[in-house]
């Protein structure tokens, strides 16, 4: 074991960022050889084990956790196999084959992570009632460490226990509760409107056709990138920051370079030990460490013009005596109220900025490409759209409540196409899942990309349609798990939820969105589910 570590190790040292970026973008995985729970190696499916039903001893009693099927003992190993077959790329992939290999419960050991995936909803379920006062879920050790050794206070998402308690529920006032929603929406509303504005010139400009009918062929992906820097900067600090002129700032480009190196690096980093790989200067993570001083710094200079500009306002206030009641973005809320040291909303208002980006441009694309290859589903949203929007007189907020397909468009987009492809929880009890002993304190993965393919779960998985979470039944019991669940979902979901639909709806009033090719679009995975080449769209104004 101690030469396969020093293996592991020698092999991040040799290859620095480069050989991440090889890691991440080499050639798709080989079938994985997995071990039953009888320990026969097998290649593929397995008939009865790929079903969702409980697995069952001959006496009908609780199995051992031992008795798990599992993909292998030795982390090390399993680890280096990853590795050598670039399976951490696809391994959305890899956990829906194992799934089907082994059925709906396995093991997997990584270097130093061990975890117990499932997949079906009645397990979820049992994982949430299991989950506590204080849901824990897996840290990502690179991040954390990074808080540590630059002495930088550590976010909602980096904690636990009591102390990411108190954080959170400060933070639900501002971002998740209905009235902060109500207050930051015209915002969101503000920049998805000049995206459109800005699309439909680059449209006129640039496209083809007869005046007033024009069509462009392009990759949209800077733009959404873009629109949700933009988007996220609005809201978190209540300014706008100019990234639909002309010449946007260089250094909101180098932010979005940043978050996307920083999300590519974290992947290896995983599964080895964060504070040894700083100690012998492994480059990968020197690159890791380099892209969240970018990120940091970017929301430092934010924040102190925030800080600056909110101090501003409130010496006019008391010199002439007036209230105000101009929204100042969650930065301004935060300050104002001083319930979060100052040291604490900077790192919360850097975790949502640095989560906000590629986590709703990616979905957009994806969003587009579906629309624009289902054109009968794309003109059945875009009608509903129209209709609410006439009715709702300029409020964004009735538009949206109006046109329910939106939010199921968004709901089938993060079904297929997962943001984050696992969601972890550690029971603070026994628990039997699958009819298996899981003792408290495991680490259980809910897998979303197999649960969202899942025939035993959706009826037609492959079937793009925003219409099934309108039926009964469809949109409940631990189906849809974009944004995780409980107390510990993500923190920035209504935000993201809010930006995607405004975004939508304007550009479904606005275009006629097509693609080229109806094939699937190949995904890999970074941190994030992405594609592997940017879907080229057609807009054609309406």
């Amino acid at each position: 074991m101690r030469s396969m570590y020093i293996q592991v190790t020698m092999c991040i040292r040799a290859q620095g960022t480069r050989g991440s970026r090889n890691l991440l973008c080499g050639v798709a995985p080989q079938r994985a050889l997995c071990m039953t729970a009888a320990g026969t190696v097998v290649d593929g499916k397995i008939g009865a084990e790929s079903t969702g039903v409980r697995k069952r001893g001959v006496d009908g009693r609780v199995r051992r956790f031992d008795e798990i099927p599992h993909t292998g003992r030795n982390g090390w190993i399993n680890l280096v196999k990853f590795w050598r077959e670039d399976r951490f790329r696809q391994l959305h992939k890899h956990m829906e084959m194992t799934f089907n290999a082994l059925g709906p419960i396995y093991r997997q050991h990584l270097g130093t992570q061990s975890s117990v995936n499932i997949m079906m909803p009645c397990d979820i379920s049992e994982l949430f009632r299991s989950e506590g006062l204080h849901p824990r879920r897996m840290t990502l050790q690179p991040w954390a460490t990074h808080r540590e050794t630059r002495q930088h206070s550590k976010g909602v998402f980096l904690k636990n226990g009591d102390e990411w308690r108190a954080d959170r529920l400060l933070l639900n006032k501002e971002v998740m509760m209905s009235s902060a929603v109500k207050r930051f929406l015209p915002l969101l509303d503000d920049v998805a409107r000049d995206f459109c504005r800005m699309l439909r010139v680059r449209v006129e400009r640039e496209g083809r056709g007869e005046e007033g009918k024009r069509s462009l062929t392009m990759d949209p992906s800077p733009d959404l990138f873009r629109f949700a820097l933009e988007a996220s900067c609005h809201v978190i600090y209540g300014e706008r920051i100019g990234l639909f002129s002309s010449s946007p700032s260089l250094e909101s480009q180098k932010f979005i370079w940043a978050v996307e190196r920083m999300l590519a690096t974290t992947p290896p980093l995983l599964y080895l030990p964060p504070r040894l790989l700083l100690h012998i200067g492994a480059p990968l993570w020197t690159q890791h460490a380099t892209e969240w001083g970018h990120i940091f710094s970017h929301a430092e200079a934010r924040i102190q013009r925030g800080y600056q500009r909110l101090s501003s306002s409130q010496g006019r206030k008391s010199e002439v005596g007036a209230a105000g009641d101009q929204y100042t973005g969650v930065l301004g809320q935060l300050m104002e109220k001083g319930q979060l040291s100052l040291d604490l909303i900077k790192a919360n208002i850097t975790g949502l900025m640095a989560g906000g980006v590629d986590t709703t441009a990616v979905p957009l694309e994806f969003a587009l490409f579906e629309l624009g290859r289902n054109p009968e589903v794309q003109e059945r949203v875009r009608q509903q759209v129209r209709a609410s929007w006439a009715q709702a007189g300029g409020d964004p907020q009735k538009a949206l409540q109006g046109a329910p397909l939106l939010k199921g468009t968004i709901k089938e987009i993060l079904r297929l196409y997962p943001v984050g492809t696992t969601v972890q929880r550690y029971p603070i009890k026994d628990i039997v899942l699958q009819n298996y002993h899981i003792p408290a304190g495991t680490m259980v993965q809910a897998c979303l990309y197999p649960l969202g393919r899942s025939v035993e779960v959706f009826e037609e998985p492959q079937r793009f349609d925003p219409g099934r979470w309108a039926e009964k039944g469809e949109g409940t019991g631990f189906r849809y798990l974009a944004f995780g669940f409980g107390a510990r979902q993500c923190v920035g979901r209504r935000i993201a939820e809010n930006e995607m639909q405004l975004l939508l709806m304007h550009i479904l009033l606005s275009f006629h969105l097509s693609v080229s090719s109806s094939e699937d679009i190949k995904t890999m995975l970074t941190l994030i589910l992405q594609p592997e080449t940017p879907p080229r769209i057609t807009f054609r104004k309406l």
